[in-house]
C-alpha cells in the first residue's frame, strides 16, 4: 500500500504569525511534525506551504516540500493541490496538521491500518476519550458521536449527547464522551470530490469542515487513541509545548 502524508503549513496566522517556523527547543515546529510523521508507516511525507520562507526552511533540513496556492480556503484544499503536483498515485493520503509537533507515529499508523481492510473507508479520523470537564465543555475541542461500527454520526463543539436526566457536573460519570483529533486520511478519489463541495449549513454553524462531508453523505470511520498531543494555536500553547519538551 502506497501512502502519502501531506502537512499543510501556512505562514499567516491571526494569533501566531509564522507559526510553522516557531522554535520549539531548538527545532522549528514544522520540522518536529515532519520528523514525527517520518517515524510512521507512511511511504512519503511532504510539506505543502503557501510561503517561500517555509519552503526554504523545510528544504534546508532535508524535507520534501511543495509550494501551493495562497488562496486555498482550507488545509484540505492545500493537501489536494500538493497531491496533484506530486503526480504519484496513492492508496491513502493522510492530512497531518502542521501545528501538531507532538503527533505520535502510532496515531498515523492507526489510520493507515483502517485502509488495509478488505473494504477501505472513504475517510478516516482519530478520536480520543474525554478525560475531564475542561475538555468536555471546551468549544475549542470538538466532540464526536459514533455509531455502533465506529463511524462518525456528528461532530460538535458542544458536549454530545445532552444528558437530560443528569446534571452537567455528572455527565462524565454517566457517559463515555469522545473528542476529535484533527488527523484525517482519505482515498484520493474521495479527497478530489470533497474539495469540490460548497460550504454547508452545519459546517458554517459549528465551524467544522468535516460536517460538510457528513451532510453530503460521506462516511467517516474513526480509530481511537489514548495518546495525548499538544496543538499550537496560542502563545499559551507554545509555553505548554516548551514545558513538555523540558
Amino acid at each position: 500500500m502506497h501512502t502519502i502524508g501531506i502537512i499543510p503549513a501556512r505562514y499567516a496566522s491571526t494569533r501566531l504569525p509564522g507559526k510553522p517556523l516557531l522554535d520549539l527547543g531548538g527545532k522549528s515546529m514544522i520540522r518536529r511534525v515532519v520528523e514525527q510523521a517520518r517515524q510512521s508507516g507512511l511511504s512519503r511525507v511532504v510539506v505543502a506551504t503557501d510561503d517561500a520562507r517555509i519552503r526554504e526552511h523545510v528544504a534546508d533540513f532535508g524535507g520534501e516540500v511543495l509550494l501551493t496556492s495562497p488562496d486555498h480556503p482550507s488545509g484540505t484544499d492545500r493537501v489536494w493541490d500538493a497531491y496533484q503536483q506530486l503526480g504519484t498515485p496513492a492508496d491513502c493520503i493522510v492530512n497531518i496538521q502542521g501545528d501538531e509537533p507532538f503527533i505520535q507515529p502510532a496515531q498515523i499508523d492507526a489510520l493507515l491500518a483502517l485502509f488495509q481492510q478488505p473494504e477501505p473507508p472513504q475517510l478516516a479520523t482519530l478520536v480520543k476519550p474525554v478525560l475531564n470537564p475542561e475538555e468536555l465543555f471546551s468549544p475549542h475541542l470538538p466532540k464526536v458521536v459514533l455509531d455502533a461500527r465506529g463511524y462518525a454520526l456528528y461532530f460538535s463543539r458542544h458536549p454530545l449527547p445532552y444528558q437530560r436526566q443528569h446534571e452537567s457536573a455528572d455527565w462524565l460519570r454517566q457517559h463515555r464522551y469522545l473528542r476529535h483529533i484533527g488527523l484525517y486520511a482519505y482515498r484520493p478519489d474521495v479527497l478530489a470530490e470533497i474539495t469540490r463541495l460548497p460550504p454547508s449549513s452545519l459546517e458554517l454553524a459549528e465551524s467544522l469542515e468535516q460536517l460538510r462531508w457528513l451532510e453530503n453523505g460521506y462516511r467517516i470511520l474513526t480509530a481511537e487513541t489514548d495518546l495525548a498531543t499538544i496543538g499550537i494555536d496560542t502563545p499559551e500553547d507554545v509555553e505548554r509545548a516548551l514545558q513538555a519538551l523540558r
